[in-house]
Parts: structure tokens; C-alpha cells; sequence
């Protein structure tokens, strides 16, 4: 046990070492006295210290404890803990807290981060009752936890000692997803070589469509698809109907290089970037425009491409739990996936390097840029991710200059800082 765990156990227990002194005192006072009533005294002291030792692991006993709740959550979220405590035995219990291992309580502070917490206290229960109350936990990071196991402790009456018990009744996981942001709409551009017959419309400037014919209006048309010369003559709404000739794809590539990630938890900037792959996914996908996303660290990413709901739900498991731990740089990534994009497609890019790496990464966007793919990229201002009084190793890059470079290749970009309100970034 190292100096500071044995200082911290002795503190917590003072209590005891006082009373136990006091209680050896009070005896040798009695022995070194004829006098009867002085072996009141320590007769008191050791009855309290039974008691102090024995009614807390009393109280916890004949006790079952259970904790049920959602699988899921997103970050943010506020989510309800239903607790169900139960008294086998034939008295009553009373002074009683419930404890819970949440690994996820605390992350959003780092300076907290143990993932205890005190669901609630049962101040009575009867004897063969049961009890439930609800516990609203916030989720506070994404990631996949495992809870419990949910447990009992007591240090009543007098405080001397906490007994423990922990149950396994109610362990489960959670995966909370990445805060998801609305964005309207995407400057995304068609890729030819993806061609798709049907009636879906595509983003303004995402392709190309020719008219195939007349239909029936249908609701949900747009109005100005409506052929005035055919209604009038047919005294009927007729619409033009287009067949698209180029879609458009969306590939995301994150940056999960330790290196380039900046701040602290929460407020990092590869947590910015999770939240802002999440949200452009999930408005990719609801139009039908086909995603991938990609990413080197220790849980690579390699996704297949797809749209629709049950898509983005697959790229939502996947950024729940990947985290910037790789060690490859972000222009290996970007060279690797060069060969397996497809001309004319949008290519999200998030920039936090080091200067020391940042020419590479321009070689490899260069790269892309002569295979004709687009370029959408993030840029962080590095130095605002950095805490008050904290400091960075290496150099800071200046995101003007990086801006003007990747303009330079024909990139839209977009500034993002800590704090920033990602919502009105994506649709101002």
C-alpha cells in the first residue's frame, strides 16, 4: 500500500482508532480501580463499538437491489434509472444507500471521472416490501459502458465503519451515440459513375438529371415540376418527371491519430469531429445520397458504403466507440482511400495536425483532387481546444493558412473553434 492509499485509510477510519483508544484507556482506568461503576464506562465504549461494526452489515443483508434502464442513449440525453430494492427479511430496514458503478458520470469533467454514484437512500423499508424510484442520469460521453454492479452500503448509526454489498441483479450496457446536430443541407456534388433510376431528387448541384416524361401530380410534388401547357390542354395537374443521371457520395475520413487530437474530453477536437461525422451521416443518409466513412486507429474504420436509416444506424454504432488512440498519419489514411473513391464524390476531411505533418496531408488532398473528388473540409483552430494555462507540443497550425491552401485546391472549407455553435456553422 503506498503512502498516500495508507494516509487516506487511516483518515477515513479515525473515528475508530479514537474510540478504540478511549475504550483501552477507560479499561485500564477500571483495572488499576477498586471501583466498580469505572467498568461502566468501558463497558459503554465496547458496546459501541459492536454496534458500530455489526448494525451496518446488519442493515445491508436480506436486501436485494436491481437497476433497469435504456440500452441506448445519445450524448446529452437526460435518461430515467428505475431502481427496485426489496426486503427479504422480517424486520425492517432503514438508512440505506444505493450505489451504482456509471462508468460514464464524471467524463465530461475531467477532473472528476469516477463513475460512482448514489442513486438514492432508503430511509425505511418493512419488513417483506418492496420499493421503486426513479433516478435521472445524464450522459454525459459517448461511448459503450458496462454498469453495475449496483450495490447497498450503510454506515448508520454511527459512522464508524461502511458495510458494502454489491449486487449483480440489473448489470447491463449502455452505448451512448454522439450528440447529433440538424443540418439542412450539404454543398455535396454528383458522381457520375454512380447512376440510379427512379424518381430521387437530387441536392441543388448534386448532379445531373434528364426529363424522361409526364405524370400525374402527385402530393408532395414540387410545384415548380408542374407542366402548364399539358394541365391546362388535360384539365388535369401534370408534373415533369426526371431521371437522375449522377448521384451524389458522401465519404467521411476521420482523423483518429492521437496526435492530432486537441483538448480535453468532452471538448476535444476529435469529440467535435464525431459530432460533426454523425450529423453530416445522418443528413446524407435521409436523402438516400450513399455514405462511407473511414478511419486508422485501434478500432479501424472501413464501412461499406449505403443510405437510408438502417446505414446510418451502422455508422452511428461505429463512431459510438471508435477514439483517437492510432498512430497513422492522416495522409497515409487519405492515400489509402483515394484508389476506392469514386469521381466526382465529396470527401470530408477534418484538419487539427501538427504543422510537422500538415504538408503530407496537402500532398495526399492534392491526390484526391486529381482523381476529381471534392473536397469538404473542417478545420480547427487548434489553439482554442487548448485549456486555460494548458500548453501544446509542437507547432500550432495557422487554420487561415491551411484555409487559403485547401481553397487553393478547390476545397470548401469551414472554421470550427471550441465553443462554437456547430448548428448555425452548418446552416448559416
Amino acid at each position: 500500500m503506498n503512502p498516500g492509499a495508507l494516509s487516506s485509510w487511516f483518515l477515513a477510519h479515525r473515528k475508530v482508532f479514537i474510540l478504540l483508544g478511549l475504550t483501552l484507556v477507560a479499561y485500564f482506568a477500571a483495572i488499576n480501580r477498586n471501583q466498580a461503576f469505572l467498568w461502566v464506562i468501558p463497558a459503554l465504549l465496547s458496546a459501541t463499538l459492536i454496534t458500530g461494526f455489526t448494525w451496518p452489515r446488519w442493515l445491508v443483508q436480506k436486501l436485494s437491489v436491481s437497476r433497469s434502464g435504456p440500452s441506448r442513449a445519445e450524448e446529452g440525453e437526460t435518461i430515467q434509472f428505475r431502481v427496485v430494492l426489496e426486503n427479504h427479511g422480517w424486520l425492517p430496514r432503514f438508512m440505506v444507500e444505493v450505489v451504482d458503478h456509471l462508468p460514464f458520470v464524471g467524463l465530461a469533467d475531467t477532473s472528476i471521472g469516477s463513475g460512482q454514484k448514489t442513486l438514492g437512500m432508503l430511509t425505511y423499508l418493512p419488513a417483506r416490501k418492496r420499493q421503486e424510484f426513479d433516478v435521472p442520469v445524464v450522459c454525459e460521453k459517448r461511448g459503450y459502458y458496462r454498469l453495475g454492479p449496483v450495490g447497498l452500503a450503510s454506515s448508520f448509526p454511527l459512522g464508524l465503519t461502511e458495510a458494502k454489498v454489491s449486487r449483480n441483479e440489473g448489470i447491463q450496457n449502455l452505448t451512448i451515440y454522439p450528440d447529433v446536430f440538424p443540418i439542412l443541407s450539404l454543398p455535396l456534388h454528383g458522381a457520375p459513375s454512380q447512376i440510379h433510376r427512379g424518381g430521387y431528387l437530387l441536392p441543388e448541384g448534386a448532379g445531373a438529371a434528364e426529363f424522361s416524361g409526364l405524370r400525374e401530380y402527385r402530393r408532395g410534388d414540387n410545384p415548380r415540376h408542374v407542366h402548364w401547357p399539358t394541365t391546362a390542354r388535360l384539365n388535369e395537374l401534370m408534373v415533369r418527371e426526371y431521371e437522375p443521371l449522377a448521384s451524389a457520395c458522401l465519404y467521411i475520413a476521420l482523423d483518429q491519430a492521437a496526435e492530432s487530437n486537441i483538448g480535453p474530453g468532452k471538448e476535444s477536437a476529435f469529440e467535435y469531429a464525431v459530432r460533426i461525422a454523425a450529423s453530416m451521416a445522418r443528413s446524407a443518409c435521409t436523402q438516400n445520397i450513399r455514405t462511407r466513412i473511414a478511419g486508422e486507429g485501434r478500432r479501424s474504420l472501413r464501412g461499406l458504403g449505403g443510405s437510408g436509416d438502417g446505414h446510418f444506424q451502422g455508422i452511428l454504432d461505429e463512431l459510438a466507440v471508435i477514439a483517437c488512440d492510432g498512430a497513422v498519419p492522416y495522409a497515409q489514411l487519405l492515400n489509402d482511400i483515394g484508389p476506392q473513391c469514386a469521381r466526382g464524390e465529396t470527401v470530408v476531411v477534418f484538419l487539427s495536425e501538427h504543422d510537422s505533418r500538415q504538408s503530407a496531408t496537402l500532398q495526399a488532398l492534392a491526390t484526391l483532387c486529381a482523381r476529381q473528388v471534392h473536397l469538404f473540409a473542417i478545420v480547427f483552430d487548434q489553439r482554442s481546444f487548448v485549456p486555460a494555462g494548458g500548453s501544446m507540443s509542437g507547432h500550432y497550425s495557422d487554420p487561415l493558412k491551411t484555409s487559403g491552401a485547401l481553397m487553393e485546391l478547390g476545397a470548401y472549407c469551414l472554421t470550427v473553434r471550441q465553443g462554437d455553435d456547430l448548428v448555425r456553422a452548418f446552416n448559416s
